[in-house]
């Protein structure tokens, strides 16, 4: 059977390639890495304060329930002087396979690489690696967490693919991390934070029944969701999905508007989104929802709508029966110039070779940045934070999407990925904990809309989630006007939450 399983393990990948999985990994012992932390001292202004704080690069030890090691995890934190009542932020990128460099070395890091803003390719080294006044520093202590498999976190011991690469494992194994870098610390009663991207989201609400456990209950006091996918139904672009369809039809619209294909003097951008989700909500849906049973005359009138929309030709759109796939859209829009469009970030764009192609072969905006934010974080580390581990630094890891599993072992019939359930009741067993949700016009791996989607069913609270919208891509940060709202948005969420603590 045809199902969006498959299709879903692509959805919230941000520069790792994600595939259906693999034979797991053999069951071969590797060695058991020295507990090591690199330690430095450092001082800077983080919106208007100074702050003065150690960084620690260290390794810990994941044990499964008969005490083997499993896995030797690594974080990088930085600790402000202060008292234990400061809270500290736990964060993580996604992928899965991905590591934290994106965040780390984009927004919240003290400091940043940077790139281009208005969506040009980064170029080759040297790149500038600069303090980063925006980092919340100044709120909050920061914990950038690494799964095993991306980073230094590797797999150790009798550690197995099995042991952390499914949606389950991986919630568990950092949400171990978090417990034990809590104890190592003595944070049991500072507030704590989790920030998560793309897939980091899923499991940022993965995480929450591990985390508030019968053994060990530790409550989080806010998530902060950026380029959410927590219902990868709305994030999928599947000819069988409908719903991807609706869900992606603003992106679209907003693509078309940036890249000229809507005059930008006769409408907002604000407004254009507006108006497509209405267009898709009201009468898109319905439409599709009929099928072959929608009369001739709704049929145009739909074609024309979204050759708007969109910016596709009405003829191409009549002969897909209506059907916009999002992916095709990137390489169609601009085909008379020969240039496809970015995925995490639709204002960037390629020459690729062939132009003939109906979908694009690379994403615009993970090529234009990544050697950028590998060569930034891989020279910080060893000059800034003397870090002189001879293991590799994995930006994005192929061997974790070739071995994941998204449910293992469930007995189920493969479905789409979903963690809605788990923010829902997390909030519910947690009525002070609120949420942040972070989304950019032009994000084609987690389309803003599906925020909407995901977080008006389920049973989500939503008088506790906190909505913002960006004039960028999944990584939004990389405009800076965006970097410098976003990072304003942060600091606010913070400052919201301290009556709830």
């Amino acid at each position: 059977m045809k199902t969006l399983f498959l299709a879903g393990m692509l959805a919230a990948s941000l520069c790792s390639p994600v595939f259906a999985a693999d034979k797991p990994a053999e069951n071969t012992k590797t060695e058991v890495p020295e507990l090591t932390s690199f330690v430095t001292k450092h001082k800077g202004k983080f919106n208007g304060k100074t702050v003065s704080y150690t960084a620690t690069v260290s390794n810990m030890h994941l044990t499964n329930k008969e005490g083997d090691v499993t896995g030797d995890a690594v974080t990088t934190a930085y600790v402000a002087e202060s008292d234990e009542s400061r809270p500290v932020t736990f964060v993580f990128n996604g992928g899965p396979g991905s590591s934290s460099v994106w965040l780390h070395m984009g927004i919240f890091g003290p400091k940043y690489v940077e790139v281009p803003s208005d969506a040009q390719d980064a170029g080759n080294a040297p790149y500038k690696i600069l303090h980063n006044p925006l980092s919340p520093l100044d709120k909050t202590d920061l914990v950038f967490i690494d799964p095993i498999g991306t980073g230094f976190s590797q797999l150790a011991g009798e550690g197995t693919a099995k042991d952390f690469w499914s949606i389950a494992a991986d919630a568990e194994s950092v949400s171990a991390v978090v417990k034990q870098w809590i104890a190592k610390n003595n944070r049991w009663n500072s507030p704590k934070f989790i920030a998560g991207e793309s897939y980091g989201t899923t499991r940022a609400a993965a995480m929450l029944p591990y985390l508030n456990d019968r053994k060990s209950p530790l409550r989080i006091n806010g998530l902060i969701l950026i380029s959410q996918a927590l219902d990868y139904a709305g994030s999928t672009p599947e000819a069988d999905n409908m719903i991807s369809f609706v869900t992606y039809l603003p992106t679209m619209a907003a693509t078309a508007w940036y890249h000229g294909k809507i005059d930008k003097n006769s409408i907002s951008l604000e407004k254009l989104v507006e108006d497509a989700k209405a267009f898709a909500t009201d009468e898109y849906l319905p439409a599709l929802f009929k099928g072959s049973a929608l009369p001739a005359t709704e049929f145009d009138k739909i074609a024309a709508k979204l050759a708007y929309f969109t910016g596709l030709n009405e003829t191409l759109i009549k002969r897909g029966n209506l059907r916009v796939d999002a992916t095709r859209q990137r390489k169609l829009l601009l085909a008379d110039q020969g240039i496809a469009l970015g995925r995490s970030d639709s204002r960037y764009t390629i020459d690729e070779i062939d132009d003939l192609d109906i979908t694009p072969k690379y994403d615009a905006s993970s090529t234009g940045v990544s050697g950028a934010y590998n060569a930034a974080l891989r020279h910080y580390l060893m000059n800034d934070l003397k870090v002189t581990w001879d293991r590799d630094y994995l930006v994005s890891n192929r061997d974790v999407g070739r071995n994941w599993v998204y449910y293992r072992d469930s007995g189920r019939e493969p479905h789409t990925v979903n963690t809605s359930a788990d923010l829902a009741e997390g909030m519910r067993v947690n009525p002070s904990m609120k949420v942040m949700l972070a989304s950019g016009y032009y994000d084609y791996a987690t389309p803003l809309f599906d925020g909407d989607y995901t977080f008006g069913r389920y049973g989500i609270d939503n008088s506790r989630v906190i909505k913002h919208n960006y004039e960028a891509g999944h990584m939004m940060y990389l405009h800076k006007p965006d970097m410098e709202k976003l990072a304003k948005d942060i600091s606010a969420f913070y400052d919201d939450m301290k009556g709830n603590r």
